[in-house]
């Protein structure tokens, strides 16, 4: 009875169970990613580049006002499964770093070759010394 044609189906990994069609503040919708060729373009042409030892970072201001996140991972980082690693930890970043990241901005992080073996600790010292600003500076 608990299926889909059991009549009763309960709430799925990406419900919404009060009925809004807002994202929850720690998920990573599609409004947040940069999807289209055009965009990634944009960001190339237009960006600032900031580098780091795994990483160059573009960020460009976006037309939209919410902050979106694209990635470029090569096949020179390494085969399919560590490229969907590498990707999973930056999404993960992303997601629970957001509210702390400049608004209405792009981002686009670009993993460089010989970037494994990576820890997520790793990716976050690096990326927060680059895109997060400080209190104290």
């Amino acid at each position: 009875m608990g299926g889909p044609r059991g009549g009763r189906v309960s709430p799925g990994k990406g419900a919404v169970r009060d009925g809004s069609l807002k994202p929850r503040p720690e998920s990573f919708g599609k409004e947040e990613r940069v999807r289209k060729r055009q965009d990634y373009l944009r960001i190339y042409e237009q960006g600032a580049r900031r580098y780091s030892q795994r990483f160059t970072i573009i960020t460009c201001r976006n037309p939209t006002g919410i902050r979106r996140l694209g990635m470029t991972v090569s096949k020179k980082a390494g085969n399919a499964v560590q490229r969907n690693r590498i990707k999973r930890i930056l999404r993960e970043f992303f997601r629970l770093n957001k509210s702390r990241l400049p608004a209405a901005q792009d981002i686009v992080i670009i993993a460089k070759k010989g970037i494994l073996p990576l820890a997520y600790s790793d990716v976050c010292a690096e990326l927060e010394s680059r895109l997060i600003k400080r209190a104290d500076a």
